[in-house]
């Protein structure tokens, strides 16, 4: 979490300076190129930020690169001030393209790493029934399961218990949810309630036993990742034996 924060603040700066940065290069060419030409390299500028940052480092890229070709490319210079009406058509489409073009580059870097982690999701799921078809036993699914758990979810640990039903601790749902008590927590906003939650498997509709988790302070996984996690423990219960009963 501390690794996004920080890069995080480094796409916002970066939609700061690297307009500001790209207009001062251009600088020394003002006399020679036109104030069209100025503009669609600072939108270069604009994209570059939203593929490497997020659509708010986009924006601000787009509002920087506004303001900076204002600022040195239009008259009167060093003011932000714009005499020229065909100045001020070009700032405007400087902003309104940089801010349009940011957002899809944004989205398309997004929709990117979304695929990508699909992939190993369904990696995971791939891996756990190839297990499940080749393991001696179910206990080596289990185990495999949970090692995976730790991972996908950002867990402490992962251990299971079989049979009876002792405590309340929150619940992952299958709809991947978490019920804490009788209310549902928000998990995208406050990250995984304190203490262990539990996970539990099922086999033919009857409970086998639960996987206990225990989350990092920091975790907060996507309700994707849940789902992945859900889809896991019931692989693992339909590798174990026979019921347990309830208790």
């Amino acid at each position: 979490m501390p690794r996004l924060v920080t890069r995080d603040r480094a796409a916002l700066a970066a939609g700061v300076l690297a307009p500001l940065l790209t207009s001062v290069v251009l600088l020394p060419f003002r006399a020679d190129w036109s104030n069209t030409n100025v503009a669609l390299l600072l939108v270069v500028a604009v994209v570059a930020v939203a593929a490497i940052g997020s659509r708010v480092a986009g924006a601000i890229a787009a509002v920087s690169a506004f303001a900076w070709f204002d600022f040195f490319f239009t008259r009167p210079y060093l003011r932000f001030t714009i005499r020229s009406s065909a100045d001020v058509t070009t700032a405007v489409l400087l902003f309104v393209v940089g801010l349009a073009v940011s957002q899809l580059a944004a989205r398309s870097r997004r929709l990117k790493i979304l695929s990508i982690t699909d992939a190993g999701y369904l990696e995971l799921i791939r891996a756990t029934a190839e297990l499940s078809r080749t393991a001696g036993s179910g206990d080596a699914v289990v185990d495999h399961v949970a090692e995976q758990l730790t991972s996908l979810l950002d867990l402490e640990r992962c251990t299971f218990e079989y049979g009876s039903l002792v405590g309340h601790p929150p619940r992952l749902e299958p709809d991947g949810s978490v019920l804490a008590g009788h209310r549902r927590w928000d998990v995208e906003e406050f990250g995984f309630p304190p203490g262990e939650i539990e996970l539990r498997t099922h086999r033919g509709g009857q409970y086998i036993g639960r996987f206990m988790m225990s989350p990092k302070p920091q975790s907060r996984p996507s309700l994707q990742a849940r789902l992945v996690a859900v889809t896991l423990a019931a692989q693992a219960g339909q590798a174990l034996g026979s019921p347990a009963p309830m208790r």
